[in-house]
C-alpha cells in the first residue's frame, strides 16, 4: 500500500513484449494518472546522478561509460541480461533510487487531487513496488509471440531477447500475484477492449465503496 489514503494505486506489469504500453495508454485515457517506472529508472541513471554513479563504481571493471559521461545502456543491458548475478548487483543499486522517486510521485498525484493512479513498472515486484500497491494487474502472452514483438521493438537479435526473457517471471508467478491477468495473444483490439474493462471495473468498485 501507498500509505496515502486519498488515491488508488494500481500496478501495472508483466513480461516484456506482452504489450503493457498498449494497457497503460488505455488506462491513461480512461482517467488514470501515469506513473511510468521506465522513466524514473532513465531519471535516475543520468549523467551525474548519484545512482548512475554507483553503478560506475560498482562496474567498473566494465566498460559501459560513453565519451560524454553517460551510460551506454545498451552494453549495460547485454551484460546484465547474460549474467544474473551483475543483475541483481545492478538492480540492487537502482532499485532504492526508483522506489524513492515513485513515492514521491505518488504523493505528488495526492496533492493535485488525483484519486486513480497507475504504476506502469516491468519490474514491480523485483523491486518491490507492489508494496505500495493496491491492486496488481499483469499482463502476459505466449513467449513466441513476445519473442518476436521484443526483437522488432528493440531491433536486437534473437539472443539477446531470449536472454531478456530469461530473467524474468513466468506466467504462473504472474497469475499467482496479480488481481487481474490480461492475456494478450490476439489483436491490438481485442487487447484494447480487455484493458478497457479491467480499468472500468477497478473504478466503478472503488467508486462504489466511497458512495
Amino acid at each position: 500500500m501507498s500509505g496515502i489514503s486519498d488515491v488508488i494505486v494500481i500496478g501495472l506489469t508483466g513480461q516484456s513484449g506482452a504489450g503493457k504500453t498498449t494497457v497503460c495508454d488505455v488506462f491513461r485515457e480512461n482517467g488514470f494518472a501515469i506513473i511510468n517506472a521506465d522513466l524514473i529508472s532513465r531519471e535516475v541513471m543520468q549523467k551525474g546522478h548519484p545512482c548512475l554513479n554507483e553503478i560506475f563504481d560498482a562496474f567498473s571493471e566494465e566498460d559501459i561509460a560513453l565519451p560524454d559521461g553517460s551510460l551506454n545502456r545498451r552494453k549495460l543491458a547485454e551484460i546484465v541480461f547474460k549474467d544474473k548475478g551483475k543483475l541483481n548487483l545492478l538492480t540492487s543499486i537502482n532499485f532504492p533510487y526508483i522506489t524513492e522517486r515513485i513515492l514521491e510521485e505518488i504523493k505528488k498525484y495526492s496533492a493535485n487531487g488525483e484519486k486513480f493512479i497507475l504504476l506502469d513498472a516491468p519490474t514491480l515486484f523485483e523491486s518491490r513496488a507492489d508494496d505500495f500497491c493496491d491492486l496488481i494487474i499483469s499482463v502476459i502472452a505466449d513467449e513466441k509471440i513476445r519473442l518476436n514483438r521484443i526483437i522488432k521493438r528493440d531491433s536486437i537479435s534473437e539472443e539477446l531477447a531470449l536472454n531478456r526473457l530469461s530473467c524474468q517471471y513466468n506466467d504462473d508467478f504472474y497469475i499467482n500475484n496479480s488481481d487481474f491477468i490480461i492475456k494478450n495473444n490476439k489483436s491490438i483490439e481485442v487487447l484494447k477492449e480487455k484493458a478497457k474493462e479491467v480499468s472500468d471495473k477497478i473504478k466503478e468498485y472503488y467508486n462504489a465503496k466511497e458512495a
